[in-house]
């Protein structure tokens, strides 16, 4: 076993969740922030009135982003398993 090779792969399996997390983290965050501005210029303070905006664009966001994140997990996964001789004894 091979530690400077595990530590790489540990390094882009932590880049590869970052990367594949980003883009929904971002909408809700925007919606969010979008929503919030909203509520705080009506004083409209509804607290279920955030989630729906929030779930509708986490949804769409994962039908867009859905294939690009998958594929990228998918890789990550096959260049695992063609290397795991490198990682087990």
């Amino acid at each position: 076993m091979d530690t400077l090779s595990v530590a790489d792969a540990l390094n882009s399996a932590m880049w590869v969740i970052v990367l594949s997390s980003m883009p929904i983290l971002l909408v809700a965050m925007g919606v969010g922030l979008i929503v919030g501005i909203i509520q705080t210029a009506t004083s409209i303070q509804e607290q279920t009135l955030a989630f729906i905006p929030k779930m509708l664009a986490v949804i769409f966001s994962l039908v867009l982003f859905g294939p690009w994140m998958f594929s990228l997990v998918g890789d990550m996964a096959i260049r695992l398993f063609t290397n795991m001789y490198r990682y087990v004894g």
